[in-house]
């Protein structure tokens, strides 16, 4: 009894191992996403949620405000980004980025958009390969940066610490017909900063020029 017995305990442990997905093809630990936004085009990310390469999901990886530049006295220039790693954390456990979710709130216009971006092959390709020379700190492009800006327009680029950004997606959301925070605060968004209202006033919206 005790062959047929340690087999199907070994078999047992064999499928367990197999389904916890091959091992990372990432070369560093993990990888950082963050968000930013035009000057004072603030945004409120209500959910992140990506899937790596292997088929696992990570719920709710990013939320809350955008990096924004918002200058006193209504200054500054919506036109065009500040480009940078934006705010966001590590995307601990993950392979490389399959596809992303993200819902946010546009607080400048106020509007809600939705949007399930593909991460395409070279992205990842520009992720993997080792930096000639390499960084200070970092051997790799391990960030992500997306930036978020009115009408639905969505930027990304590739970096890393010390490496000038790689634009790697540009894409159009839609509007998420719930409404803010999935529909259950009844049509109420998060706040917008008094600078950013007072540049709004003065200048507009600078539609197109994302």
């Amino acid at each position: 009894m005790r062959t047929p017995l340690l087999a199907f305990l070994l078999v047992l442990l064999g499928g367990c191992a197999n389904a916890g997905g091959n091992p990372s093809q990432l070369p560093y630990q993990y990888w950082r996403l963050g968000f930013l936004a035009p000057d004072h085009m603030e945004a409120w990310v209500e959910t992140a949620d990506v899937e790596d390469i292997r088929g696992q999901n990570f719920f709710h990886v990013g939320s809350g405000t955008v990096s924004v530049h918002t200058p006193l006295g209504g200054t500054g220039n919506a036109f065009g980004w500040r480009k940078g790693w934006g705010k966001g954390r590590h995307v601990n456990g993950a392979d490389l980025p399959k596809r992303i979710f993200i819902r946010w709130q546009s607080l400048a216009e106020p509007q809600t958009y939705r949007v399930t971006l593909d991460i395409s092959e070279r992205t990842r390709q520009l992720m993997s390969e080792r930096l000639e020379p390499p960084c200070r700190t970092s051997d790799y492009r391990n960030a992500l940066a997306l930036g978020l800006a009115p009408g639905g327009i969505v930027r990304g680029w590739v970096m890393s610490p010390c490496d000038d950004a790689i634009e790697v997606l540009r894409v159009q959301a839609e509007i998420e017909p719930k409404g803010p925070y999935d529909g259950q605060s009844g049509g109420e968004y998060y706040f917008l900063s008094d600078e950013s209202k007072a540049y709004i006033e003065k200048y507009g919206i600078p539609y197109g020029s994302w």
